[in-house]
């Protein structure tokens, strides 16, 4: 299996990436050898990749940047780097490669602090991989300050650097940044072939594949987490009952209540061991003597690691209540449908009897506006309303409908 494989249903853009990849490695050779170089290419340093979410915008810019540090013996006989095995693929899939550097968002924003090191490394040649790739997985979050300083390595790149930038859509980055960057955009694949992907790769059962990639409604990741994770089945059940407890006040309050605990709940246990692997880490780098005492001077280091720690605990709240706010828009677009009589596809068959009962029991008119109650809580938890608040205005508009 090659790094291209694992993109589910985006084989034109798999087909546009393994022609740079093999422009690219083409460049790599001549320079080396000392050879002229290739006169024609499809590879660029930067690129922009977009899509809705689940589409696998970021596994995309990864198998990429892992091409792009393929040593397989096979590229020398005509073969598209990316085999997905050798040394510079693997590494570069797992996160481990010296010369690829991944930014994330921690919190709400990429912070200028957090650029820093690796826009300074952008400017460096590789260390011993065949390009410098920076693959910034959040670029939407990052703020200007920050901004500025991905514009100004972009503008004037290093000979074998590469920039991946990932977003939602063109307009979440900056026109300065985009208009330098080749732009590809993905699609949300089928939910057949979500299905077939978690079969052929995670040796799931087709039905259990089918029930998963039709509930996610071709949300890769979302669809492997709930096919291989009990805990997510939970969760989202939990989710798909709340429709049916806001009939008053008080199971509306609760409602929010439990909504709220359960991604506070999530957030926690993401975190926990998470966050005590990178301290120990740290101490160890560090220098820390037997029994944890630190060395003198590195307390303030310690206090960065932790305050890092604590805004990635808030966005993992907040990413465990964008993914319930989604699933509940997807259960009343499902009675939606019902009330109109639409032929399309329902994606929670696992709760027919609700919907029905819902469906039933209002109007077309109604079930819109519970549907534009859940974006509101989304727009005002972006606004950093609390979140009991914005979740409690939402279920108490789900009930009154």
């Amino acid at each position: 299996m090659t790094v291209w494989d694992d993109l589910v249903g985006q084989e034109k853009v798999s087909e546009r990436l393994a022609a740079a990849a093999r422009d690219a490695d083409a460049f790599v050779t001549a320079a080396a050898a000392d050879g002229p170089l290739p006169e024609a290419s499809s590879m660029t340093h930067a690129w922009l990749f977009t899509g809705p979410p689940g589409a696998g915008v970021t596994q995309t810019a990864r198998a990429f940047a892992a091409a792009l540090q393929c040593v397989s013996p096979d590229r020398a006989l005509g073969g598209v780097p990316g085999c997905g095995f050798c040394d510079g693929c693997h590494t570069a899939l797992i996160g481990t490669h010296a010369d690829v550097s991944t930014v994330a968002a921690v919190g709400a924003q990429i912070l200028v602090d957090d650029m820093r090191d690796t826009v300074r490394k952008s400017f460096t040649s590789p260390a011993n991989g065949r390009w410098q790739v920076i693959l910034v997985e959040d670029a939407e979050r990052l703020n200007e300050r920050s901004a500025n300083a991905v514009l100004k390595a972009v503008e004037e790149p290093a000979p074998r650097t590469v920039w991946l930038l990932c977003a939602p859509s063109v307009e979440d980055v900056l026109p300065t940044i985009r208009s330098r960057c080749r732009h590809l955009n993905l699609r949300t694949p089928s939910v057949e072939a979500v299905a077939d992907m978690l079969v052929r790769r995670e040796g799931i059962e087709p039905d259990v594949a089918a029930a998963a990639a039709r509930a996610t409604q071709g949300h890769v990741d979302r669809a492997r987490r709930l096919a291989t994770d009990p805990a997510a089945r939970e969760r989202r059940a939990a989710v798909l009952k709340l429709p049916l407890r806001v009939d008053d006040i008080g199971g509306a309050l609760r409602a929010a209540q439990e909504l709220v605990d359960a991604a506070a709940a999530d957030a926690k246990e993401l975190a926990e061991e998470r966050d005590a692997k990178e301290t120990e880490e740290l101490k160890a780098a560090l220098g820390a003597a037997q029994g944890g005492r630190m060395p003198r001077g590195t307390a303030g280091v310690m206090k960065d690691l932790e305050e890092d720690q604590k805004r990635r605990r808030r966005r993992t709240q907040r990413d465990s209540l964008d993914l319930a706010l989604a699933e509940l828009t997807a259960f009343y677009r499902d009675v939606l449908a019902l009330q109109l009589g639409s032929r399309v596809a329902i994606a929670n068959t696992d709760a027919e009897d609700a919907l029905e009962r819902l469906a039933g029991g209002s109007s077309p008119e109604s079930t819109l506006r519970r549907i534009e109650a859940i974006a509101a809580c989304g727009e005002a938890l972006d606004r950093n309303v609390p979140p009991l608040l914005a979740v409690e205005a939402m279920t108490m508009a789900l009930r009154s409908g």
